[in-house]
């Protein structure tokens, strides 16, 4: 089931609800009524229909051959595809200016549940919150538009913005006496916001908060290979097309095809963003801006607490590697085995497929999902992800307990009830590693999630 079929689900289980009591207040009056008649059937269009007289075709990003995600698997419905070939997203592109220069962004969340439905991107309250304690964890912007637009959208001025100009290096620790490709050798980000850069922002006059990560700078050539100018997630961009090339009432935006991450959620594969983290060697593995204001975002180790913007990710530090391995997942494994040290762009196509066909990727488990069927969990999700990281020990390893993991309260059960097996990073106490990471959901892949696999046992934080 679609995003669209499932918000229209909930909203269909509420409108019911209204009605009966609507029916039952009117029922008296209406059965006296001559000529009452049903409602038509032009009255309920279907899905269709509804999606052919809603939207404007999407304009073409992919190359001939590449294998698509259907429609109906992606749940940023703004998104233009998800491309399997390179597992990638075309999003529209936005313009914006910082500093006298021009800069582009994505939109993935906004935290009203009207303007996020009139965008076609993720709804996530959570985002309300992301200012409470950590005034710059939320950057007022202001908008404007010329007086010669007719039709098309305004520009956003920031406040801050990432500096694209740094070489990202990553270097395993693998060493002599040091199988592990994690912790990294050296981990240097590849792009570093300025002190007021956050990507959740709020327009001056309004309470509404947006996820709009800036991806790219300048008006010129796009680097898309080393990333001098852009963030090492971007593999192509077209900017908008200009106004003045375009006929009255007519609008064609621009596109940014981002690398996805490959993730786990309720034993389901998705796809998502991946755009900030406030620790640097994280930002580096991520290919996401280092932004280290984003720390203190509230809280560390909220999750479904008051005044909470975090959600929660399970990343390991020691899983299983190997190419092509059933069991392989976590910050050795994409380190090793999905090129995690080389520049992602269109022309490697070693990484790529590593990534696409091999599951090279970090695997990292998702906690709350917009598609859940319970609200309580579809609503609690946020962009913002707080760091869970695991470690396996001596015992999971040499027993090969170490498997992979696709389920939030699988996970926080093994935690609680076998922590001769499953601990923090050194052995410490499992939970929150203290940083986060901002990683919008996309899609998945094959059955929707909808409900976690198990019930969390008592104690377990679930």
């Amino acid at each position: 089931m679609s995003r669209s079929k499932h918000v229209k689900r909930s909203l269909a289980r509420a409108a019911t609800s209204i009605g009966v009591l609507v029916g039952l207040t009117a029922f008296a009056g209406a059965e006296n009524v001559a000529g009452a008649q049903e409602p038509s059937a032009a009255a309920t269009p279907d899905q269709e229909l509804i999606e052919q007289r809603s939207g404007t075709p999407p304009p073409r990003f992919a190359a001939p051959g590449d294998r698509m995600l259907e429609k109906e698997k992606i749940i940023l419905q703004s998104a233009f595809g998800v491309d399997l070939t390179h597992s990638s997203a075309a999003l529209p592109l936005h313009k914006g200016t910082f500093g006298g220069r021009t800069v582009w962004f994505v939109i993935t969340e906004a935290s009203d549940f009207g303007l996020a439905h009139d965008l076609n991107v993720n709804f996530s309250p959570k985002l309300a919150n992301m200012g409470i304690g950590c005034p710059t964890c939320v950057q007022e912007v202001t908008l404007t538009s010329s007086p010669k637009n007719k039709f098309g959208e305004g520009v956003i001025h920031f406040q801050g913005a990432p500096d694209f100009s740094p070489r990202r290096v990553l270097h395993s620790g693998r060493t002599a006496g040091n199988k592990n490709a994690f912790p990294p050798a050296q981990a240097k980000p590849g792009s570093v916001g300025s002190a007021r850069y956050s990507p959740f922002i709020r327009i001056k006059g309004s309470s509404v908060v947006y996820n709009a990560p800036i991806i790219a700078s300048g008006d010129g050539k796009f680097d898309v290979t080393r990333h001098s100018n852009t963030a090492d997630r971007v593999l192509k961009i077209r900017k908008p097309t200009p106004p003045s090339s375009l006929r009255s009432g007519e609008f064609r935006p621009g596109f940014a095809e981002l690398l996805l991450v490959h993730g786990r959620e309720a034993g389901q594969e998705i796809f998502y963003l991946s755009t900030e983290s406030s620790q640097a060697a994280a930002a580096t593995i991520e290919r996401a801006t280092f932004v280290p204001a984003l720390q203190k975002a509230p809280f560390l180790g909220g999750d479904d607490f008051l005044g909470a913007a975090r959600e929660r990710i399970f990343l390991f530090a020691n899983g299983q590697t190997g190419r092509d391995n059933p069991e392989a997942q976590g910050l050795n494994h994409v380190i090793q085995d999905g090129f995690g040290f080389e520049d992602a762009n269109l022309a490697n196509k070693p990484l790529l497929d590593a990534l696409a066909n091999h599951s090279g990727d970090s695997l990292n488990v998702l906690g709350d999902f917009p598609s859940l069927a319970d609200p309580r969990h579809a609503n609690a999700y946020s962009p913002l992800w707080d760091a869970q990281v695991g470690q396996w020990s001596p015992k999971a390893i040499r027993e090969g307990l170490d498997k992979r993991q696709d389920d939030e309260n699988e996970i926080i059960n093994l935690a609680r009830e076998r922590p001769d097996l499953l601990t923090g990073p050194m052995g410490a106490r499992y939970g929150a590693g203290g940083f986060v990471i901002n990683c919008p959901t996309v899609a998945f892949t094959e059955q929707e999630p909808v409900i976690d696999e198990v019930a969390p046992v008592a104690g377990s934080q679930g």
